[in-house]
């Protein structure tokens, strides 16, 4: 596969030097491979030219939106769906949360989410797609993981979640807003040693969407602590009805996190579902 990354970097960059090649990992859709230690290419698993030019345009217009860096597309290859970026300084937020000071992330994070939620979505709309994803059916998703993943959930958590996948889901939301739509910690990056924010990564699956998603994430990852600091540099207002639909999400998207993380995933998506648990399903 590093022969075919070689030979995309020859056509499209003619004059670059190319003195290493190295697959970074893989998620669902795409493998990520770091070229000289400065350029991300990011390769989807099935080519689609259509996604690929919207997520071109998309980023585009993300870099105008954001008051964070996010990637500078080098170049695009459609036929064979993939992107190359220049990389981002810092680390992924997921790999370096021991010693950090993550009060220091609220504030950015609000003002991001700010701007990027702040976006006209009838403008938005030619950029990413409409993602509703009824509440009701994400409960039912959320059962199945977890009946195949329960065993490994610490016996005395597991209440938690049982009560959880029992409770009635929240309403739907009132409106719809321009999202990241998968702002885990694994796609903030961070620099270790002053807990500054330096990019925002993988727009893959930014959509109109319920603002709550991008949200939820924060609450899974950062603790229901860092999401209510978040908030108070948010400019929009969220009622206690998103915030129920916050949790709701957050709690499923760590129960799917567990359940890839235990199958076909990276052992690390298990590992952080199950330190993140008690503080996610916490009445």
């Amino acid at each position: 596969m590093t022969g075919d990354i070689r030979a995309l970097l020859a056509r499209h960059l003619p004059d670059y030097r190319v003195r290493s090649v190295r697959r970074l990992g893989h998620g669902l859709d795409n493998f990520v491979y770091e070229v000289n230690e400065e350029l991300l290419l990011r390769r989807s698993r099935v080519a689609d030219p259509q996604a690929n030019r919207q997520e071109v345009a998309r980023l585009a217009a993300v870099r105008e939106l954001s008051p964070l860096p996010v990637p500078e597309v080098v170049f695009a290859d459609d036929e064979t769906g993939t992107i190359a970026y220049r990389k981002l300084t810092g680390e992924p937020l997921n790999h370096i949360l021991d010693g950090l000071r993550p009060e220091l992330l609220a504030e950015p994070l609000g003002t991001f989410l700010s701007a990027i939620h702040g976006a006209a979505p009838g403008h938005m709309r030619d950029l990413a797609p409409l993602d509703v994803y009824p509440a009701p059916t994400l409960l039912q998703d959320a059962e199945l993981d977890y009946r195949d993943v329960e065993h490994y959930v610490p016996e005395p958590q597991r209440p938690l979640v049982e009560r959880f996948l029992h409770d009635n889901p929240p309403d739907e939301p009132r409106s719809l807003r321009f999202c990241h739509n998968d702002l885990g910690a694994e796609h903030v990056l961070v620099n270790a040693a002053t807990s500054e924010i330096t990019g925002i990564i993988d727009w893959t699956d930014a959509a109109i969407t319920d603002p709550a998603h991008d949200f939820a994430l924060i609450y899974r990852d950062l603790g229901p602590e860092i999401f209510a600091l978040t908030l108070t540099h948010y400019e929009f207002d969220l009622t206690q009805e998103d915030r129920s639909r916050v949790i709701f999400y957050a709690r499923c998207a760590l129960i799917e996190d567990l359940a890839y993380g235990l199958s076909t995933g990276p052992r690390h998506y298990a590992d952080a579902a199950l330190s993140h648990l008690a503080w996610t399903f916490a009445d």
